[in-house]
C-alpha cells in the first residue's frame, strides 16, 4: 500500500520538477516504500522518478515492483535502457521478468547484455517453471577448501559486493562440486591460521535444481536456513535460493491453495488487476462444475418424490441432514490439505488419517445427533427422530471420510490436494447424504407408511 503523505509529496515534486526532491525521494526511503507509491503513479511518471536514482537505487525499486507493473513498464522504455536495466537485477527477479516477455523480444535483448550476464540468463531461463532452478541465484560466495580461515576472508571480502548474501560461504573444488559451507559467523570467529578443510561443516543440506519449488521453501523453513544450495546431478553447486525467495514460494503456493479450496482458479495476477473477464472464466469454471453435481443432487431427489408425499416432514429436515455431512467434510478437507501442504504428512499414512477422520465422524456425528433428536422427536416422533439423528451420524462420518481421503488420492496421483475444494467435497456429500436420508427412511419406515 502506498503511503498517504508520501504520495500526494512526490506529485507535486514532479509537477514542480523537482529534480533533487525526487532524488531524495528514491536514495533516502527503502526501495520497498519506494516502489509502492510509485505503483500510484502512471508509466511515465515511474521512469522520470528513478531517472533521478542511482543505477544501483534505480535496480533495487524496479525489483520491489509488482511484476504485471514491470511489464507496463518495460512496453514504454527502449531496448537500450531495459537491457542495462535488466543487466543489473539480480538473476532470479531479472529471469521472473524475462520469462514473462515474448521470446522474440528476450533475444532482441540478448546482443545488448553482457556475455556473462547472458550465460547466466540463459541458463536460469532453461530451468523448468516451479523448479528450484526457476527460483535460484547465481550470486553466492564460495571459498577454495585448501585456504585458511585469513586467505578466505580475503576471497569474500572481494567477492561480497556482487553477492545477494553472504552468510554462508560454499567451499567447492576445481570443478565446483560442493563440498561443504562454513557460516560468516564460525568464519569470523576461527583464528586466521586455520586451515578452513578443519572446521567446514560437509554434512550440507542441499536440494536438486528440478525439485520442486514447494520441497525446497518447506526445507528452509525446516531447518530455519538463510539460504539453501542448490545442486544438479553431479552434486555440482548451480546456485542458492535465500530465505525471500522461499517466503514468496510460499505465499505463492497458499493463495493458490486458497483459491482451490474456494473453487476458483488459480489467479497469476492479483484480484484487483487480474481482467475482469479472465476472473468470471477463472470462477465460472468451477462453479459449471458445482453446477453439475447439484444437478445430480436434485435428480436423486426428485426419484425419492413418492417417500417426500408420503413422509411430508422429510423435506423439512434435507437442508439440515446435507449441510452436517458438507461442512464436516469441508472441516476435514481443509485440515488434510493443510497438513500435506506443510509436509506433515504423506499420503502414505491415508490408514493413520482415515481411522482418525472415522472416529471424529463418529464423535461429531452422535454429538449432532443427540442435538438435533429431540426437535425432530417433536416433529415427526419416535421413529422421525430416529431417522433424522442416524442419518446425521452416517452423513457426518462418511463426509470427514470423503473429506480427508480424496485430496490424499489427488497427492497420490500427482496432483495438488487442493484441488478437491471444499465446495466440491459438500457437493459429493450432499447427494450421498440425500443417499443415505432416504435410504433409512425406507428401512425404518418403509414405502408403505
Amino acid at each position: 500500500m502506498y503511503d498517504p503523505l508520501l504520495l500526494p509529496e512526490l506529485r507535486v515534486m514532479l509537477l514542480e520538477n523537482d529534480e533533487p526532491g525526487m532524488h531524495e525521494f528514491c536514495e533516502v526511503l527503502h526501495p520497498a516504500q519506494v516502489a509502492e507509491n510509485l505503483e500510484e503513479l502512471t508509466s511515465d511518471e515511474i521512469w522520470r522518478v528513478l531517472g533521478h536514482a542511482g543505477q544501483a537505487k534505480r535496480v533495487e525499486v524496479f525489483e520491489f515492483i509488482s511484476l504485471p507493473r514491470q511489464m507496463e513498464l518495460v512496453g514504454t522504455v527502449d531496448d537500450a535502457r531495459l537491457s542495462a536495466l535488466i543487466e543489473h537485477m539480480a538473476p532470479d527477479d531479472r529471469v521472473d521478468l524475462l520469462k514473462k516477455l515474448g521470446e522474440a523480444h528476450v533475444e532482441r535483448l540478448m546482443p545488448l547484455i553482457a556475455a556473462a550476464e547472458r550465460h547466466d540468463i540463459r541458463k536460469l531461463l532453461s530451468y523448468p517453471e516451479h523448479s528450484a532452478g526457476s527460483i535460484l541465484t547465481t550470486e553466492y560466495a564460495t571459498v577454495s577448501e585448501s585456504a585458511t580461515v585469513g586467505e578466505a576472508i580475503q576471497q569474500l571480502r572481494s567477492q561480497a559486493p556482487d553477492r545477494e548474501t553472504i552468510y554462508y560461504l560454499y567451499v567447492v573444488d576445481d570443478e565446483r562440486h560442493l563440498r561443504g559451507l562454513i557460516s560468516l559467523r564460525k568464519l569470523i570467529l576461527a583464528r586466521v591460521d586455520t586451515p578452513l578443510s578443519k572446521i567446514i561443516e560437509r554434512d550440507v543440506i542441499s536440494v536438486q535444481v528440478d525439485d520442486d519449488q514447494e520441497v525446497v521453501a518447506q526445507t528452509i523453513a525446516r531447518y530455519d536456513f538463510i539460504a539453501l544450495p542448490v545442486v544438479d546431478d553431479q552434486n555440482r553447486l548451480v546456485g542458492i535460493i535465500t530465505h525471500d525467495d522461499a517466503l514468496d514460494v510460499m505465499q505463492q503456493e497458499a493463495t493458490e491453495d486458497v483459491h482451490r479450496m474456494g473453487a476458483v482458479g488459480t489467479l497469476e495476477q492479483s484480484y484487483l488487476t487480474t481482467p475482469f473477464f479472465t476472473l468470471a472464466w477463472k470462477r465460472g469454471v468451477w462453479l459449471v462444475v458445482l453446477f453439475g453435481a447439484a444437478f445430480v443432487t436434485s435428480s436423486i431427489l426428485s426419484s425419492y418424490q413418492d417417500l417426500s408425499a408420503m413422509y411430508p416432514w422429510i423435506v423439512a429436515f434435507i437442508p439440515l441432514v446435507i449441510a452436517s455431512g458438507g461442512n464436516a467434510g469441508s472441516q476435514s478437507a481443509t485440515l488434510v490439505i493443510r497438513t500435506l501442504a506443510l509436509g506433515e504428512a504423506r499420503s502414505d499414512n491415508w490408514h493413520q488419517i482415515a481411522w482418525r477422520e472415522v472416529r471424529m465422524g463418529l464423535l461429531l456425528g452422535l454429538g449432532l445427533g443427540a442435538i438435533g433428536f429431540l426437535p425432530a422427536m417433536i416433529l415427526t416422533r419416535w421413529h422421525g427422530a430416529i431417522v433424522v439423528s442416524g442419518t446425521v451420524v452416517m452423513v457426518v462420518t462418511l463426509g470427514t471420510l470423503i473429506g480427508s481421503l480424496l485430496p490424499m488420492l489427488f497427492k497420490k496421483l500427482g496432483m495438488d490436494p487442493a484441488l478437491m475444494s471444499n465446495p466440491l467435497i459438500a457437493a459429493l456429500s450432499d447427494f450421498t447424504g440425500i443417499i443415505l436420508y432416504y435410504s433409512l427412511v425406507v428401512i425404518v419406515l418403509g414405502r408403505n407408511g
